[in-house]
């Protein structure tokens, strides 16, 4: 099944403002499509129906008075379970945080509200977001748009899948390992991680806090570029938040590739499967068609990203996770004392994966092993920090690709979590780093599913990123229906 995705984001934000449609009707749309589709796909834990019309009549409202009310005016938007939202569950995916309702809006959610848009609904995940297949959500898995026995991908499968299915024309998720970036290759849509500390992560609930990040997904670079401007800048309440504002996204994505250079990232070729390498190819060649000087590049150090992120994020997710222990919110199973309190509440409210990273974290910070694994993945970090310094002194950007291979079964990989792990070994190295990188869609594989190809730029130079971004989308439009990329002259 190849889905039908919503209209542009920019596109409604323009109507909506322009009073050529509503806000209401919008929404009532996006409303429409959630409760036709969702049921097979479960991209949502919440859909706010009550709540997305209030919005909407505001921004109505404001139209009617001559007011600009941003611009995202009335577009739907999906919001990954992670992301506090006043009022409306955040679940994390979880059953440990049962019956909690946030008092605050997390600040990338109000500046979408200050934008105009609307919040329509939770989008479902891997349960704190530890998974790459939203299979290990306590809310049962999502399924893949294009098709239903395959996964969407994760932690954000349920904000990709959402975006795939036309529920909505924009999501947000968060990424700590790929975690946008691999499901919007594997449902086919735009997904960018943005440099860290470039989105404010005040009201994320921290998985990894030194490699989160919030950023967009989208049907197109243009309005992934539109939803990043309204998201980003600098936010007083993250202290990781970078002081300096970022320039306006959207009006370079037209700029262009010529006089850039890109480097292939070879290593990240020699696993993935035949399919996506040659997709990868095809990128490349439409880069060089557009002004680009490419070839290939090798950076060896980022074949050690995936076994310093599996020492770091679990460390890191130990420490954050220790506070859900029955006490404060959420989910508390009686006991006949605090100790067992706490222990019954953890054993019945965390998932599998997700007490198999505590206790990998756990061990990995253990006396007498927090030098020979945590600090040792920690200098492997700076290495691939410093490797990726070098390189992008000679390149401006990296291509290769966002996954491995196309969507998998659902099941698949559930009993293998090796396996599983590394579908993430292209988009690990960036968070590592705290790079920006985004995927974009670029034709099928053998199998008719989408391929996902990734670019990659050092920090704060998202506008480089987008650029090109924008020229592989074009190129990618041009993939013929036997799943060939047109060639170099038909493309001028």
């Amino acid at each position: 099944m190849r889905p039908s995705p919503a209209r542009t984001a920019s596109a409604l934000a323009d109507a909506v403002r322009s009073g050529s449609t509503t806000a209401a009707a919008v929404v009532e749309e996006s409303l429409a499509a959630i409760a036709h589709g969702d049921g097979e796909v479960h991209a949502f834990v919440t859909v706010l129906a009550d709540d997305a019309r209030r919005q909407a009549a505001e921004v109505d409202r404001r139209v009617a008075a001559g007011e600009d009310p941003g611009p995202l005016a009335g577009v739907p938007v999906a919001v990954k379970d992670n992301l506090c939202t006043r009022g409306a569950p955040t679940t994390c995916g979880s059953r440990i945080l049962e019956g909690w309702h946030p008092p605050y809006d997390a600040t990338v959610v109000a500046r979408l509200r200050q934008a105009g848009a609307v919040v329509v609904g939770k989008s479902n995940m891997d349960e704190f977001a530890m998974g790459s297949s939203t299979e290990t959500s306590a809310f049962g898995p999502t399924r893949n748009p294009w098709d239903t026995s395959r996964v969407p991908g994760g932690s954000s499968g349920g904000s990709a899948a959402a975006v795939a299915a036309g529920f909505v024309p924009l999501a947000l998720g968060s990424d700590t390992g790929g975690s946008i970036r691999q499901p919007a290759a594997l449902c086919g849509v735009v997904g960018l991680k943005p440099t860290y500390g470039a989105v404010s992560r005040y009201g994320l609930v921290a998985f990894a806090s030194s490699l989160d990040q919030v950023g967009p997904f989208a049907t197109s670079v243009v309005d992934a570029a539109l939803l990043f401007d309204v998201i980003g800048g600098h936010d007083p309440l993250d202290s990781t938040s970078l002081d300096r504002l970022p320039p306006r996204m959207a009006s370079v994505v037209g700029d262009g590739v010529d006089g850039l250079s890109v480097g292939v990232l070879t290593e990240h070729l020699d696993g993935a499967a035949p399919d996506v390498v040659r997709r990868v190819h095809e990128a490349a060649e439409a880069c060089a068609a557009a002004g680009a000087s490419v070839e290939e590049v090798s950076v060896p150090e980022v074949r050690y990203g995936l076994s310093a992120y599996y020492l770091i994020a679990p460390a890191e997710a130990s420490s954050n996770l220790a506070r859900y222990d029955g006490v404060r919110f959420g989910l508390r199973v009686a006991a006949d004392d605090v100790v067992a309190m706490n222990t019954a509440t953890r054993t019945a409210g965390f998932g599998a994966e997700v007490k198999r990273r505590i206790m990998l974290g756990t061990y990995a910070l253990s006396a007498g092993y927090v030098d020979a694994y945590y600090n040792q993945a920690l200098r492997v970090r700076t290495l691939i920090a410093e490797a990726f310094a070098t390189t992008y002194r000679r390149f401006d950007l990296l291509l290769g690709p966002t996954s491995p291979t196309t969507a998998f079964a659902l099941g698949a990989k559930l009993e293998d979590p090796l396996a599983m792990y590394l579908s993430d070994v292209c988009t690990i190295p960036s968070n590592l780093a705290g790079h920006p990188a985004i995927s974009v869609p670029f034709g099928t594989g053998d199998d008719g599913l989408p391929v996902g190809v990734q670019l990659m730029a050092p920090a704060l130079a998202e506008n480089t990123l987008l650029r090109a971004a924008a020229v592989v989308e074009a190129a990618a439009a041009l993939v013929d229906g036997d799943g060939n990329a047109v060639g170099v002259e038909e493309q001028r």
